[in-house]
This record gives structure tokens, C-alpha cells and sequence, in this order.
């Protein structure tokens, strides 16, 4: 079987879609099926590698709008690409696009990982070619029984949606440096941390976790970097926080499963649906941590479950995280009892999981 996953970036881009993509693709790869990923390239220039035994085109870029990269050699390799199954993940208009009128796969699958939120104006024109593009794909897969119903998309085309969660490899995460993690404690002196992982970006919410800091006895280590980074370092500072909010950028892979283990809780903010499911409260559940996360009708409350993995929270709303912070830390009954139910759920997360499943719908559609 040959398989092209398409979207606009890949390895080492780091993200939700581009880090399930290459689970899937590598985990593919090493099941003996052919798979070649198609993203776009950062410069001018298309590079062409083979990474764990995938094959990755990266697209020479012609301009980016509205955060969406055009590549006409894009066009032309997808134009080229003979497979049985082309796997799109969504959103990323100009490849579904590119897919559509130019694709020559036998068949298609989209993984909707999220709505097109912030790009109004895009979505105003796109709408009308974005159901013809759901409409012709064999199956559609919703990552979340939640956003299956919250989507005004998706809920139109029940009749060929699955729900298949996102998935991590579970083992990474539940095994970390115990010294690593004492060390990380001794370092910032405070009985009470909480972490935060992920791209600093406008739907993460993050001001509101900072607003939140103001009410709670701990301090919030802050890993990732983005174009909100700079925004929300200044409103630190203008609170006068920086005692309790350290901003500790990018951090490795194989130092992240200490930083997991050595925090009290885990807190997810997002402010906006385009927080579709959250891999972060995954990675945070397998190293066995309570988790706070916010209801938007995605996969934020789906994996992480209210009064049982942790707490979920309204968005936009700091007095609620503070609350729901200053509950977890001090309830350490309730703190351990979903640190236990957070352990077990995070198994039914396991990439395992999500690879059969993928492998098992591309079988029936092939079969179509």
C-alpha cells in the first residue's frame, strides 16, 4: 500500500498535527508500507530527504498568506503522486485544494483536526470549496467525539466520520530521570509547580493562566516559544510576576518527560477552539499529573475528564483557573486520585491505538 500524508509542515517543526503526522508516518514506514509525506519547505528551495524510512518532500515555498504557504511545485508533486491513499490533515486550504483539483490518489482521508477560526476571511471564500472537499473524501476522521458535534461542518457528514483520537507513544512519557526531576524542584524553590508545554500562541490562553498566577502560591514554568512570546513576557513583567513565571523556551525531547514529572499539575488555558484536542494533556496524563484544562467543545475535554483526571475550567476565565488551581494543590487526596485515574485514561492514548485504527480505515477504504 502507498500512503501521502499532506500538510504544510513537517519534522522538525514542531506541533500537534506535524508530531502526529510523523508518529503516523514513521510507524507506517516501519510496518512495511510505502509512505511519503508532502509539506512545504521554509525557503525557496524543495528539499527532497528520507527520514526514519519516509520519504519527505518539503516544497520550495512561493509566499505565505494568512499563516498558509503556497508552493507551485506543491502542485506538481502532488499531481504526480500514484497512491492508494492520500491522508489529508486538515486544515491547510491550498493542500486540500492542491488535492482536489489535481490529485490523482485512488483515495482520500482527512483528518479534521480543527476548524478555521482566526482566518475569517479566508474561510468566507473557502467555504463553498471546503464541502465539496469533504464531500469527495472517502472517510472523514474527527479526532474528538466532541468537536464530531461542535463542528457545523463535520455534523453534516456524520455518515462517513469516524472518531479516532490522537495518540502518543505513552512509554516515553511514564519513564523520566528521577534525579533530573529533583533537581528541576531544588532549582525553583517552591513546594508548588505548574507547568505549561506548547506553542506560545494567540489560542493557547495564556494571558489568562498568567492573570490566574496573581491568586495562586506556586510558580508556572512556561515551555515553548512563539509570536505571542514577547506579548505576554511584558504583561509578566507589568504584573510583577517574574518571581513566579519563568519562561524557559524550548526545551529537548528527552528533558521533557523530567519537567512533567517534577511539576505539581498541569494547566492547558486555550481560549479558543483551535485548541482541537491537546496532545500536551496526554504527554502530562502518561507522566501520571492531574490536569486543568478548558471546555471549548474539542478534544481538551475529552481526554482530560472533569472531577476525574483532573478539572476542566470555562475559557477566558482566570478567577476559574486560579480556583481550580488552588483546589488541586491543596485537595491532595483528590490531587492523587486523578493523578491514579490520569495514568489509566492516558493508556487509551497510546500511538498503538491510534495506528491500528488508522491502519484498519485505510483497509476499508481501499476496499471501496
Amino acid at each position: 500500500m502507498k500512503i501521502l500524508h499532506v500538510y504544510k509542515d513537517y519534522y522538525p517543526i514542531l506541533g500537534g498535527i506535524e508530531n502526529h503526522i510523523r508518529t503516523l508516518a514513521e510507524a507506517q514506514a516501519k510496518n512495511g508500507i510505502d509512505v511519503t509525506v508532502l509539506a512545504t519547505s521554509l525557503t525557496k528551495e524543495t528539499v527532497i530527504e528520507n527520514i526514519n524510512a519516509v520519504k519527505v518532500i518539503k516544497a520550495g515555498r512561493a509566499i505565505t498568506i494568512s499563516r498558509t504557504p503556497l508552493s507551485l511545485s506543491f502542485l506538481k508533486f502532488i499531481h504526480r503522486m500514484k497512491v492508494d491513499v492520500s491522508h489529508l490533515h486538515f486544515p491547510y486550504p491550498f493542500g486540500e485544494f492542491a488535492n482536489y483539483f489535481l490529485g490523482v490518489a485512488k483515495h482520500t482521508v482527512i483528518t479534521y483536526h480543527s476548524d478555521i477560526v482566526k482566518q475569517r476571511y479566508i474561510m468566507k471564500f473557502y467555504k463553498p470549496l471546503l464541502k465539496r472537499i469533504l464531500n469527495k473524501a472517502n472517510r472523514i476522521v474527527a479526532t474528538s467525539p466532541q468537536y464530531l458535534e461542535t463542528s457545523m461542518f463535520l455534523k453534516e457528514l456524520r455518515h462517513k466520520c469516524i472518531v479516532i483520537p490522537l495518540g502518543i507513544d505513552i512509554n516515553y512519557f511514564s519513564k523520566s530521570d528521577r534525579f533530573v526531576s529533583e533537581d528541576i524542584r531544588k532549582k525553583y524553590k517552591n513546594p508548588n509547580l505548574i507547568l505549561f508545554v506548547g506553542r506560545l500562541c494567540y489560542f493557547k490562553g495564556l494571558e489568562y493562566l498568567i492573570e490566574a498566577m496573581q491568586y495562586v502560591n506556586g510558580k508556572l514554568l512556561i515551555i515553548g516559544t512563539g509570536l505571542e512570546e514577547q506579548n505576554l513576557k511584558a504583561k509578566v513583567n507589568k504584573d510583577n510576576l517574574n518571581w513566579k513565571i519563568i519562561f524557559l523556551g524550548n526545551i529537548s525531547n528527552n528533558d521533557l518527560p523530567s519537567y512533567y514529572n517534577a511539576c505539581d499539575l498541569f494547566v492547558l488555558p486555550s481560549s479558543h477552539r483551535s485548541e482541537a484536542f491537546g496532545t500536551v494533556i496526554i504527554e502530562a496524563m502518561a507522566s501520571g499529573k492531574a490536569v486543568i484544562s478548558t471546555e471549548l467543545g474539542t478534544g481538551t475535554s475529552f481526554v482530560n475528564v472533569h472531577e476525574k483526571t483532573g478539572l476542566v475550567v470555562p475559557p477566558r476565565d482566570p478567577k476559574a483557573l486560579s480556583n481550580a488551581i488552588n483546589r488541586l494543590l491543596m485537595d491532595k487526596s483528590f490531587r492523587e486520585a486523578c493523578e491514579i485515574n490520569a495514568k489509566k485514561r492516558s493508556e487509551e492514548f497510546s500511538s498503538e491505538h491510534l495506528i491500528e485504527k488508522i491502519t484498519n480505515l485505510y483497509a476499508e477504504v481501499v476496499k471501496e
